[in-house]
């Protein structure tokens, strides 16, 4: 790495504070990186934070969210201004910062890098939700499959109707093949590959709270058990709608097998690289 990188890079971390909170949030002081930067005023400095603000909001990012006011500081003179800064808002100040200044490059670089690791480390951890979701979905399934087989449903067309009744209730009528062709899937692979974190963890929650139910109350046959998933898939459809949550709104995401083959090869790659060593 270039040497003016790597100092930039330390000159940045340096800076770089984390607030005590249990969920530690980094953030740096505005008035940190105004020197940084290679500013020796805060009049420029604050220039480019305003536009740096108003490019987060074309990019329909909350504005309070990366540029909180702190409280003024006052060393005998007039208050001084101050902000906290996620490591989203250096970057657009970078950004919109004045280009003749050798640190605005070097700092361009540095948090443009930054901002994709952290982009792609979100990106993983959103996967390993998705995956960690479908498998105790699937493992729910297979409960409730039994579940209501040993209470009556053996017909395969009883059980396709109790779990398309699920999947109508909980998407406000819509049916799954409706599903597939609004998402684009292929008729005969699982939306449940296809769907979000918050989407899985719905489906679970109501087949899990189904099966309870029917043994709790003691529940036989097709209808019974039927009225039970739809119930629950109803009362559960109003929680999400509470929180501004339309499932059949949701758009479906990357294939699940696709996401578990990259890892595969991801795994065989670091493999293969330690069989090297």
């Amino acid at each position: 790495m270039d040497k003016a990188l790597t100092q930039i890079q330390q000159d940045l971390e340096s800076i770089k504070r984390v607030s005590n909170e249990e969920n530690s949030m980094e953030f740096w002081h505005a008035r940190d990186l105004m020197s940084v930067l290679g500013y020796s005023t805060w009049r420029q400095f604050a220039e480019a934070i305003e536009r740096a603000k108003e490019a987060c909001k074309i990019s329909n990012q909350s504005v309070e969210n990366h540029f909180l006011p702190a409280p003024a500081k006052s060393s005998g003179g007039r208050p001084k201004e101050d902000y906290f800064l996620t490591r989203y808002a250096c970057y657009l100040i970078a950004q919109n910062g004045d280009p003749r200044k050798p640190q605005i490059a070097l700092a361009q670089t540095y948090f443009a890098t930054q901002t994709r690791k952290q982009e792609l480390l979100e990106k993983r951890d959103y996967e390993d939700k998705r995956l960690e979701a479908r498998a105790k979905l699937k493992e729910t399934e297979n409960k409730i499959e039994s579940t209501v087989y040993q209470r009556g449903i053996r017909l395969p067309v009883e059980f396709a109707t109790f779990k398309n009744k699920h999947i109508e209730a909980l998407y406000g009528g819509v049916t799954a093949s409706q599903l597939k062709r609004v998402r684009k899937i292929p008729t005969g692979r699982s939306l449940a590959d296809f769907d979000t974190h918050v989407e899985l963890k719905a489906k679970d929650f109501v087949l899990a709270m189904t099966d309870h139910n029917i043994k709790q109350k003691n529940l036989q046959g097709h209808y019974q058990m039927t009225e039970e998933v739809v119930k629950n898939s109803k009362a559960t459809r109003q929680t999400l709608l509470s929180r501004g949550i339309r499932p059949e709104n949701l758009k479906a995401e990357e294939d699940l097998k696709l996401v578990l083959s990259r890892r595969k090869k991801e795994l065989k790659v670091v493999q293969n690289k330690n069989k090297l060593k």
